[in-house]
């Protein structure tokens, strides 16, 4: 299930890269990232039973699409809290799918 999710998201994000140019807001690139990827990510959401290994990925699903809008590589070695300082954004995802019923 989670695996096809990130599939999903990876290719979705890919095609809307063209909207995550640097010339844009933060703002709204985060609005965008909010609005197309996580529309794909949490499709379903509230049928889902989530496992603690379910809750890493989606969390890391999350850090991918914020490290995605500040061009930000893993081989940078940059920490989940730097990262979400940059994009002034908190750890969200998990909240969202239980305020959804998951």
């Amino acid at each position: 299930m989670m695996e096809d999710v990130l599939v999903k998201l990876n290719l979705g994000f890919n095609k809307k890269r063209v909207l995550f140019t640097s010339t844009l807001d933060l703002m709204l690139r985060k609005k965008l990232v909010i609005c197309f990827s996580w529309c794909v990510a949490l499709y379903d959401a509230e049928t889902w039973t989530i496992r603690a290994v379910d809750q890493k990925h989606l969390e890391s699903v999350e850090m991918w699409c914020w490290r995605r809008v500040e061009k930000i590589s893993w081989t940078n070695h940059v920490r989940n809290e730097e990262v979400l300082l940059r994009v002034e954004e908190q750890r969200n995802i998990l909240r969202e799918i239980s305020k959804r019923g998951g």
